[in-house]
């Protein structure tokens, strides 16, 4: 009551330098671009290299799938493929499943 309230005078506007803002955004630049050549670029170069695979892949070919399972294509279609793991025992993958193509002669060596 018999105090009054002491209120902050506001700062005088400073001018801005258009250099402090370039230098502040920097270090953001800086991190997005490491974040690009460390995980973005590896990644979408993987996923350029599967798809690769996956369009030269042909009957007959030694494959392993993401699962671990190797086996012998025996029929190929736009989705999925059909996987010889034993003779007369065939299972459907999707395309997408294939993790490896094999040398030949890998399924007698084993």
């Amino acid at each position: 009551m018999l105090i009054s309230n002491a209120f902050a005078q506001a700062a005088p506007a400073a001018a801005q330098d258009p250099l402090s803002s370039i230098t502040g955004m920097l270090p953001l630049v800086f991190m997005f671009i490491v974040l690009w050549f460390l995980m973005i670029r590896p990644q979408m170069k993987r996923a350029k290299e599967h798809k690769a695979l996956l369009a030269g892949l042909q009957k007959n070919d030694e494959v392993v799938t993401q699962a671990g399972i190797i086996g012998k294509v025996a029929q190929i279609s736009d989705a999925y493929v059909h996987v010889e793991i034993a003779p007369n025992t065939v299972i459907v993958v999707q395309k997408q499943a294939i993790g490896a193509v094999l040398p030949k002669g890998t399924l007698k060596s084993i």
